[in-house]
């Protein structure tokens, strides 16, 4: 029998592309979007830090869902370490352009238009970032060319970036300059409380249809420990434990439940 049929579940509790409206209500996530926001209206850029698994993909996420799609064009890319001609050919199937020459300046080019379009037609483009960490110093002293009119005479992509705590040591780099200076707002995303993580438990039990609490306080305290209150890591644990607990035909988590889900991860 599966931990979900043993506790009654009626969906996952704790999957990773959980619908937007069932986010647990994090004040962070508030003030992500409330930054991203202020860095729309002024076309400017806004950063967001944080370790792996503090939310920063589901932050990006519930700040997208919150731009109403005949006014917004986001433009979500995913950042590696290549160079800028991969990096504008990423934005250019975003936008459904193909960018096959081998000249950057044409492909920016021909990014650029396709932007002013949709600036013409008052729509506002976004771009979107994610893992920028990742991105060369070289795309960095790039991009700012993306993202205004010619000689800088008004913005013309804002630009969210997110990324590890290195993201900001790049964005200090002399070459970066031009880009970190459209910088108007960072949020940097830190690990749950231990008061926040007997809440955010509880809330995702709500979402998989369960209202009583499954884990202990032990067990609570334990999750919160081993997860640095980082939420990926915290659902992770939550869920090995219920695994664990469910073979043993047990109706409440304990800390030996997560000490055991604990040895299944990395």
């Amino acid at each position: 029998m599966s931990y979900r049929n043993f506790f009654g579940f009626a969906r996952e509790p704790f999957a990773q592309d959980m619908r937007v409206e069932d986010l647990f209500p994090l004040t962070a996530l508030s003030g992500v979007n409330e930054r991203i926001r202020f860095a729309l209206d002024l076309g400017a850029a806004t950063v967001i830090t944080g370790e792996v698994g503090a939310g920063k993909s589901t932050s990006l996420r519930y700040a997208a869902s919150r731009l109403h799609p005949s006014k917004y064009k986001i433009i979500p890319v995913i950042a590696n370490n290549g160079t800028p001609m991969e990096l504008y050919r990423q934005i250019g199937l975003a936008l459904n352009v193909e960018t096959r020459s081998p000249s950057l300046t044409t492909v920016i080019k021909t990014v650029r238009a396709v932007l002013t379009e949709i600036t013409l037609r008052k729509e506002i483009p976004v771009l979107i970032i994610d893992e920028a960490h990742l991105m060369r110093l070289e795309v960095f002293g790039q991009l700012h060319t993306l993202v205004q009119f010619d000689f800088d005479s008004k913005p013309l992509v804002p630009l969210v970036m997110a990324g590890h705590n290195s993201l900001l040591d790049k964005l200090l780099y002399h070459t970066s300059r031009p880009l970190a200076s459209r910088v108007v707002g960072k949020s940097h995303l830190q690990g749950l409380t231990l008061k926040e993580m007997h809440a955010y438990l509880k809330h995702h039990l709500e979402v998989g249809g369960i209202k009583e609490q499954l884990f202990s306080d032990e067990a609570i305290l334990c999750i919160h420990q081993g997860s640095g209150g980082l939420l990926r890591q915290a659902n992770l644990l939550a869920r090995g434990a219920l695994v664990a607990a469910a073979k043993e035909k047990l109706p409440v988590v304990s800390a030996e439940h997560v000490r055991v889900a604990s040895t299944e991860i990395i």
